[in-house]
């Protein structure tokens, strides 16, 4: 059988985990890449922060660049079946 001392730590531990549970799911989700432009903010002066693209910008950037590149071949398919270019 289970002693009472065994049984109360058993319980103090379970309390104890749910405690430091809670706090952690209500917490607001963690966005990397706020994380990651506050941190290369971080390195710039702040009179100058204002001319340098964060993270977060760059990575829209690349995907701007994706999209047309994917685009650019959609328009390479259509273009011989439109006439816009001689086969």
């Amino acid at each position: 059988m289970i002693s009472t001392r065994r049984m109360a730590a058993a319980l103090a531990l379970a309390a104890g985990a749910t405690a430091l549970a809670a706090p952690a799911a209500s917490a607001a989700p963690i966005s990397p890449t706020a994380t990651l432009d506050s941190l290369a903010a971080s390195s710039i002066p702040e009179d100058r922060r204002a001319e340098v693209p964060t993270v977060t910008q760059q990575l829209n950037g690349l995907n701007n660049l994706y999209e047309l590149q994917q685009l650019h071949q959609l328009t390479d398919l259509a273009a011989p079946v439109t006439g816009l270019l001689n086969a």
